[in-house]
């Protein structure tokens, strides 16, 4: 099973490396909005640069696991060698676990150059709480693109992540240090996922306490998202080879 699933992880990682763009897309918006929003106000505030390094970072993962999983198994699902593999003797697990390797390589490419600005350019404080805490707000984002992959034809798919992205940075309070939100983004931010995972990971980097509230909301977010993946899964699996 583990060297199945190896295989399948590199035959992946692969297949994105291939194709350059891919990997560079990936890592460029969240190193693009630490650069333009993150270092010029925060150089000379330490606990700011800390929140907002731990915003962007949070946008990352939120948004590579969206597109990574939510994009390319839907792309994955329209290729003829998707069914095929399905078929195989080993079953899905090796090639789905594979997969969330790839998923987890893909998620640290976009990380590294936030990591390395925030340690460049900024007065940043990045404790190693802070990387545990990352590894435990990623699984939201990634069973919620694996429901999309599943659920939803490609063109549907493309369509959905982009929608979904921007109302979830913004609604989850990601633009702004804590506290600063507009209004009725500190209204909605602590129930959305992506209000919940920020909170951690400010209060894994600083003074900030956590809040019961948003991690129960992000608690229930994961359950719901386990439970559509499952269900788009078994889904597909019944619509193509039942």
């Amino acid at each position: 099973m583990s060297s199945l699933a190896l295989t399948h992880a590199k035959f992946q990682i692969l297949e994105v490396f291939r194709i350059p763009i891919a990997v560079i897309g990936s890592a460029f918006w969240p190193a693009a909005s630490m650069a333009a929003f993150v270092v010029p106000f925060t150089r000379d505030s330490p606990e700011a640069a800390t929140y907002a390094t731990a915003s962007m970072l949070t946008f990352a993962v939120m948004s590579t696991n969206l597109f990574q999983y939510g994009i390319g198994v839907s792309e994955d699902r329209a290729q003829p060698w998707d069914p095929f593999v399905r078929t195989l003797p080993a079953g899905a697990a090796p090639r789905f676990i594979g997969r969330i390797l790839a998923g987890l390589l893909m998620m640290a490419v976009s990380l590294t150059p936030v990591v390395l600005i925030a340690k460049l350019f900024t007065e940043a404080s990045l404790p190693p709480a802070e990387f545990l805490v990352i590894a435990l707000i990623s699984l939201p984002f990634i069973l919620m693109g694996l429901a999309i992959g599943y659920s939803l034809p490609q063109k549907a798919a493309i369509v959905v992540a982009q929608v979904l992205f921007l109302p979830l940075a913004f609604g989850g309070g990601l633009m702004t240090p804590p506290g600063g939100a507009p209004g009725f983004v500190e209204d909605i931010a602590p129930f959305l996922p992506t209000g919940g995972a920020v909170r951690l990971m400010w209060s894994a980097v600083g003074g900030y306490a956590p809040e019961f509230w948003p991690t129960v909301a992000l608690a229930g977010w994961t359950a719901v998202f386990a439970t559509f993946a499952v269900w788009a899964y078994r889904r597909d699996e019944g619509r193509r080879f039942g």
